[in-house]
């Protein structure tokens, strides 16, 4: 996950170990009779922001697309697991009664227990990847919010702000947010057990009755 924090005012060291401030540097420290406060000009800050939005707007815009390409091989996975259950059932159904009786119901049944492993496995890599996307994309969407809110602060600004006032730390949603991602495994998970029980029972009534 990629965790940033943009700290837009830093000194740069020299090579007798001090720190030299940039142009657009002013640091008021107690010597000169403040409380160690660094400020920063008003269009470095503004620049400086504006290049933090443009970044998270193009990393909401990428995960974005990394979680539309997960859901589309996720659909294809579904669509390919429905083909093979369809084609397991009407091969049971269509069978001579004298090729395939009730004893035989574990042909079926292990044909469709491996249907539903094979794409457990596989939706649950995929959704794993789909459910990390939007994560990030919440965090830098977050992120991106955050500093555009202090981009617009500036414009009320005077021609210096405190360093603090425009610094953008790597945003994180709330726990809450995260039982979103629950919900999709528990949904998940239910229409595997509903699928698979639904194909055995299709079985066991076609073979057994």
């Amino acid at each position: 996950m990629d965790r940033q924090h943009h700290r837009l005012v830093t000194g740069v060291a020299s090579e007798t170990g001090t720190t030299e401030a940039p142009p657009s540097y002013i640091g008021i420290g107690p010597g000169a009779g403040g409380g160690g406060v660094d400020v920063v000009s008003r269009d470095a800050a503004a620049q400086a922001l504006g290049a933090v939005v443009q970044l998270h707007f193009d990393k909401t815009v990428e995960k974005k697309r990394c979680a539309d390409a997960q859901k589309q091989e996720l659909w294809r996975l579904f669509l390919a697991f429905l083909l093979v259950l369809a084609v397991v059932l009407s091969a049971v159904a269509t069978s001579p009664p004298a090729r395939l009786q009730c004893r035989h119901l574990w042909a079926p049944a292990g044909l469709i227990s491996l249907a539903h492993l094979a794409f457990y496995a596989a939706v649950t890599h995929h959704l794993r990847c789909l459910n990390g996307f939007r994560y990030q994309r919440r965090c830098h969407k977050l992120t991106l919010a955050l500093a555009a809110d202090r981009l617009r602060m500036l414009k009320s600004a005077g021609e210096v702000v405190a360093a603090a006032d425009v610094e953008v730390p790597y945003q994180e949603p709330h726990e809450s947010y995260l039982g979103k991602f629950r919900r999709s495994w528990a949904v998940h998970f239910a229409f595997l057990i509903a699928t698979f029980a639904f194909s055995v029972a299709a079985a066991v009534a076609i073979l057994c009755f």
